[in-house]
């Protein structure tokens, strides 16, 4: 491998993630420990808010999410300072009142080796982007219903 391999970053994506009327359930944990386990994923930050009917939104601390999701301590300590208060207060600002929400920064691992390929052959991503879960399962219920 060369230096710019072992340079490279995978592309690092970030996802708020908001529920509605209380905090995150035991559920998604699991989930993210296995991406991160499976080397496809790195944490790099992971911050918890709520915002109160009142609209004042305060940070949660992993320990302080309760028992129903202890495996997020695993996440404990994940701030690389990307995520900065500014950050924070844009996060907040899309949430609804009354809601927690999870902010994740992650690096794809598994698309760094691709990237450092991408560079080494002189070409650069101009334009990237996601579709969300939801506007993709309504484009695949529509086309199945025009099928």
């Amino acid at each position: 491998m060369t230096d710019i391999d072992n340079q490279v970053p995978g592309p690092v994506d970030y996802l708020l993630v908001e529920w509605t009327g209380g905090r995150p359930n035991g559920e998604v944990a699991p989930h993210l420990i296995d991406l991160v386990d499976r080397g496809l994923i790195r944490i790099l930050d992971l911050r918890f808010l709520a915002k109160d009917a009142d609209g004042s939104v305060t940070e949660i601390e992993i320990a302080d999410l309760g028992d129903e999701v202890v495996e997020f301590a695993a996440f404990e300590g994940a701030r690389s300072g990307i995520v900065d208060e500014g950050d924070l207060a844009a996060a907040a600002d899309v949430l609804e009142p009354d809601t927690a929400a999870a902010l994740l920064v992650f690096e794809n691992v598994w698309a760094a080796p691709l990237a450092g390929a991408v560079l080494r052959s002189g070409g650069d991503v101009v334009a990237s982007g996601r579709i969300p879960v939801t506007d993709l399962l309504a484009a695949l219920d529509a086309a199945e219903a025009n099928a």
